[in-house]
């Protein structure tokens, strides 16, 4: 069955990094879009990037634009999210999603906590 893991969050400083993974697992990594979704406390889930199947395409919410890089290892069915410049805004729980056959799978979560 389809299995996302996030690792990676934790709490960090205004203006620090940290890098986001998400193990894949379930299906063929390389044949599926993914993205990374965020939610903040009090507010709906947001997508904050996608990546196509290959990794040539990217996209970016634009409260992140220039900050975040999404990527992906195709050979070790691995997502991650680079993030820059954090802000305390950017405290969330963040996802990682596919939609495989028409169904949207999400992870467990991993808390990004930006607080001075």
């Amino acid at each position: 069955q389809v299995r996302l893991v996030e690792s990676g969050g934790g709490l960090q400083q205004p203006g620090g990094s940290l890098r986001l993974s998400c193990a894949a697992s379930g299906f063929t990594f390389s044949r599926y879009g993914m993205r990374w979704y965020r939610q903040a406390p009090g507010k709906e889930r947001e997508l904050v990037a996608r990546i196509s199947e290959g990794g040539r395409s990217t996209n970016y919410a634009d409260s992140v634009k220039g900050r975040f890089t999404i990527s992906r290892d195709n050979a070790k069915n691995t997502l991650s999210l680079q993030m820059n410049n954090l802000k305390p805004e950017d405290t969330a729980v963040y996802y990682c999603n596919v939609e495989y056959l028409l169904f949207d799978y999400w992870g467990q979560g991993t808390q990004v906590t930006v607080s001075s």
